[in-house]
């Protein structure tokens, strides 16, 4: 078979033929009358073995290696092809996202381009104030991105950081609760921590769907910053952990602040101080948690706080009934 003839059949152009056979990697078996080329099966079934070898990544000295070396042993080799193939799909993948998020900030000309360029270089610089200055000039200069943002902040550990990205998050639009909700799916309970700090400063009715999610979370300390800003917020479902916040001393002052917020409402109110009257019934409790219990009942207004206060001026545990008196005096002046 002639090489045009093999091109045809093989995909192989008669160049790049003609280059396997300088290298040595296919050689026509024979020739023509007229001195041309010629391909036998076994030289067409070898051309299509270099091609499979060459479509896994193997350079052309490789392939011939594994086609002509008995020793050759493809293990080392693929398992190398292999992490070259990782590491490429991770800069292309990397170079995908940054191009997607320069086509998102809808840029009017290359200037902004390059600006867009230079702050989402500066959100992933290994300098603190670098990354702080990126999300402070985000919101005047180029518009950046909300999912680099939202990447950026679930990342950071620097607290001034952080804050600056939650301040530039909460001012760039809808998108952040939604972008958010995948932080809140984290396996890490610092980055569902990070999340929800973010929500905290976002309002709307999406941020606060997604706090109530985080009421439900494994992590003490994400349950906890949710309830204290659902508390902020006036939903009563953060109740139960608030008053456990109260009980183990976790933030106690805001979160007795947070109940004092929720009883605006009679029927919460009448429901929390329910809820603190049977901890402090509670024989297991120690006597600085029923002191705190005590106390955060002076934030919640209405007959039936004030009746659990005046029974409790009675109480077996001194430092209890002094608190419930001294409580009942600022609640009752004169």
């Amino acid at each position: 078979m002639l090489i045009g003839e093999v091109a045809r059949r093989s995909g192989v152009s008669p160049r790049m033929l003609r280059h396997y056979e300088s290298l040595g990697l296919v050689r026509p078996t024979g020739r023509t009358a007229a001195g041309y080329r010629a391909y036998t099966q076994e030289d067409i079934r070898r051309i299509f073995h270099v091609e499979s070898l060459r479509s896994l990544g193997l350079s052309l000295r490789d392939v011939g290696r594994a086609l002509d070396d008995p020793g050759f042993t493809p293990s080392g080799l693929v398992a190398d092809l292999a992490r070259r193939t990782r590491e490429r799909i991770a800069r292309e993948t990397e170079l995908l996202t940054r191009l997607q998020r320069i086509d998102a900030a809808e840029p009017a000309d290359w200037q902004e381009v390059l600006q867009v360029v230079a702050l989402l270089r500066n959100l992933r610089s290994g300098d603190a104030g670098m990354r702080q200055r990126a999300a402070l000039s985000s919101v005047d200069t180029a518009p950046v991105p909300v999912e680099a943002l939202v990447e950026a902040v679930l990342c950071e550990t620097d607290p001034n950081v952080a804050g600056a990205l939650r301040w530039a998050l909460a001012q760039a639009g809808e998108r952040g609760p939604e972008l958010l909700a995948a932080g809140l799916g984290s396996a890490l309970p610092e980055v569902r921590g990070r999340a929800v700090r973010c929500l905290a400063e976002i309002p709307g009715e999406r941020a606060t769907a997604l706090l109530r999610e985080a009421l439900g979370d494994t992590d003490p300390s994400v349950r906890r910053t949710a309830a204290l800003e659902l508390g902020a917020r006036g939903v009563a479902e953060a109740m139960p952990e608030l008053v456990g916040m109260v009980v183990e001393e976790a933030n106690d002052v805001d979160a007795a602040d947070a109940l004092g917020t929720l009883a605006g409402d009679a029927a919460v109110a009448d429901r929390i101080v329910t809820a603190l009257s049977d901890r402090l019934a509670d024989a297991a409790l120690d006597s600085s948690a029923r002191r705190r219990v005590t106390q955060a009942l002076a934030e919640i207004p209405g007959p039936a706080a004030r009746d659990t206060l005046t029974s409790l001026t009675g109480d077996g545990d001194r430092a209890v009934a002094l608190t419930a008196r001294y409580v009942l005096e600022l609640r009752e002046p004169g």
